[in-house]
Parts: structure tokens; sequence; C-alpha cells
């Protein structure tokens, strides 16, 4: 601990401590995007069993969501444009710089951009980048509800003062209105972007919601409230909203997993594809890999991703492998296309990849090519493409 304590450092002393200790924070951030950069880009968070580099960054590096998100965003940048490591590691850009330039860089700006916004702030930045890329201009919005601003309990008004963008927490939200009550009385104006919605711990297991919603997603809700009046006299909104996304969720995951109590057997003939998975074997894989990717790294973490997930047979189809609860596994994207990598090789699966990429673009190419037709006209016959 007496490293950290500097209270008997002479000021001149520290001056020259306090550059130095910056200098080489430069120099190491920007060895911290090419290694980030590099790890990415070789897709080793899979082996980890991680389904993305910012869940790696997260879960195994403890970075914070920013932290991991700004960093990943400026390692792709610098990936693409090599200058940016220099700038960054001898001060010339911030993070904060290359996160904001990111979207706009092409070969033919990035070294105009890059020296444009050398050693600028933030917020110089964003108003050279207004100034180069103009935007068109907010629709004006004329509201009859008064703002009141949800701080932090230990920030102070001077902590973001000055700045052209309040923090997420800072930002101000609408009063809410009684409990089990949603007043929408004054609808947005139509064409103007919405807020995200937010999702914020108030105390243990207790999160506030914030969402702007749409008329008819407001009638629904008014609806449901009087259908469910006899069950839930407060008509509160969270009782509310925790059985629509029980209803939902069933039916997704009928959908997707045939999660039922009793999926029918497939009646007739089996089917003659291959990749065919009976409906029984999808609900029995899903409870039994209780919705989670099942890829499991060399120390034995599972993989946490639970979205996306995808049905994976065990051994290729390719290979013979076969749609059995055995034989059937989930994944998430990553790991799925992991497996195949493992199993084929990357060269081979980049090249099916890119094979089908190319199909794709070529069917919209085509279908955007065939001339309209017009109301009453005659339909052209069927072409086999």
């Amino acid at each position: 601990m007496r490293r950290y304590s500097l209270s008997g450092l002479p000021d001149s002393i520290l001056v020259q401590d306090l550059t130095a200790v910056i200098v080489r924070e430069r120099g190491t951030t920007a060895d911290v995007l090419a290694h980030i950069g590099e790890f990415d880009a070789r897709k080793l968070y899979r082996p980890a069993a991680h389904p993305s580099m910012f869940s790696y960054c997260v879960g195994e590096l403890h970075l914070s969501e920013d932290a991991a998100y700004k960093r990943i965003q400026a390692a792709r940048a610098a990936r693409k444009f090599p200058a940016i490591f220099g700038a960054v590691a001898d001060g010339r850009l911030h993070l904060a710089a290359v996160c904001l330039l990111a979207p706009h860089l092409s070969r033919e700006n990035a070294d105009t951009l890059i020296a444009a916004a050398t050693r600028k702030s933030k917020s110089d930045i964003e108003r050279l980048l207004a100034e180069r890329f103009p935007r068109p201009d907010v629709p004006e919005r004329v509201r009859a509800i008064t703002f009141e601003a949800l701080v932090m309990p230990h920030a102070e008004p001077a902590d973001v003062a000055g700045s052209t963008e309040l923090p997420a927490c800072a930002r101000p939200v609408e009063p809410q209105p009684a409990p089990g009550q949603v007043d929408l009385s004054v609808p947005l104006c139509p064409e103007a972007p919405a807020p995200p919605p937010r999702l914020a711990p108030l105390a243990p297991q207790r999160f506030a919601l914030q969402v702007t919603i749409g008329q008819e997603t407001h009638d629904k809700l008014r609806h449901a409230q009087a259908l469910l009046g006899h069950q839930i006299l407060s008509r509160d909104v969270a009782q509310v909203l925790d059985r629509a996304l029980d209803a939902l969720i069933r039916e997704l995951e009928k959908r997707k997993f045939a999660a039922t109590k009793q999926p029918r057997r497939r009646g007739g003939r089996p089917s003659s594809n291959p990749r065919y998975i009976p409906a029984a074997v999808k609900s029995a894989v899903w409870k039994r890999d209780q919705a989670q990717c099942t890829f499991r790294s060399e120390d034995g973490r599972r993989c946490p991703a639970r979205s996306a997930l995808e049905f994976d047979h065990v051994e290729p189809v390719a290979r013979g492998g076969q749609a059995t609860v055995g034989g059937i596994r989930l994944r998430c994207r990553a790991h799925n296309q992991y497996a195949a990598e493992c199993a084929f090789g990357a060269g081979f699966m980049e090249r099916k990849r890119e094979r089908a990429r190319d199909a794709s673009a070529m069917k919209k190419a085509r279908s955007e090519t065939r001339a309209p037709v017009s109301p009453g006209a005659p339909h052209p016959p069927a072409r086999l493409w």
C-alpha cells in the first residue's frame, strides 16, 4: 500500500511522475488494443467458452461493459487503420476519439480525420464530425410533461457540467405515474426517435423499467389490464407484464425448441432431410441442456450464452451424424461455427460462408432488378433461377 501513498512526494516530482505514468498508460492502451484486436480476429474467445469478444472481456478480463465495448470498437478500427495505434500510443487520440471516428473512417479519409482530431476533446471531435458528416435536424417536439433529473446519490451537478451528453444515470426521465397506471395521454412525436429502454436495479430483486411504447402497444396493455381485472384488482402493470412474458416465453420456447409437455410424434414417413430434427428430440435436448450453450473450455467453464442458440449435431451430418437426443446439443452461433471449423478446417468453412454470401448477394441483386408489376397487369411466367 505504501506504493500508492504519495503524500511525501515533492510537488515537482509528482508533476514529473504523473506525466510519466500517463505516457506509459497511453502506450499500454495501444498494446491492449493490439492484443484485443488480434485475439478478436482469431476468435480465441470461443475455446475459452465465450460466445463473443465482449463476453470474454467482461467475464474473463473483468472489464466493465462500457470499457469492454470501447476497447473492442477501438481495436477493430485500429486493425483496419493501423495509424490509430500510434496515435493512441503518443496521446494524439484517446479512446473516446477513436470510437467517435470509427464509423466515419475510410481508406480515403483516415489520415485526414485522424490529423484533424489530434489532441481534441470529445466535444471538439463531435463538432468536427458534425461539420464533415452533417445529419438532419431533429424534429421539433412539444410535450406537456415536465422532466426531472435522475442522478446518482453521490453525483453532484458539477460532475456533468460542460458535458455535451449526460451520463445514462443522469439523463432526464419522465415522472412515474401512480403504481399500476400508465400515462400516455401525450403521445410522442411520430418522427422522433424514442429514448432507449432502461432497466436499472433499485433494490435486491427490484428493478425499474422505463420504455416508450406506441399506441397499439398501449391499447393492448389497457385491454390486458381489463381482462385481468378480476385477478389483478390493482391493475398493476408489473403483474400484467409478468403474465404476458410467461405466455410469450411459452410460445417462443414451443416454436423454437418444441418445448411442450407432450411433443407430438411425427406421423407418416420420416423426413428424407438428414438435417431434420424431430420436435420430440428438440424438446428433450432443450430441457437437458437447460437452454444454454453446452460448449465447455478445457478448464471446464461452460459458455454462458442463452440467446441465438442452435441445435448442433455432435457428429457432423456429413459424417453420419444422427438427429437423436444423444446426437444433438445446444450451441450458440459462435461455438456451432467453431465446432464446424474444428471438424472441417477454418479455411473450408470460410469458403463455404463466402459462397453462401455470394449466393445471397446474387439472389438479392436479381430480386432488385425485376420490374415491378403494376396492379391489374398479368403476372409474368414463373422463372427458376
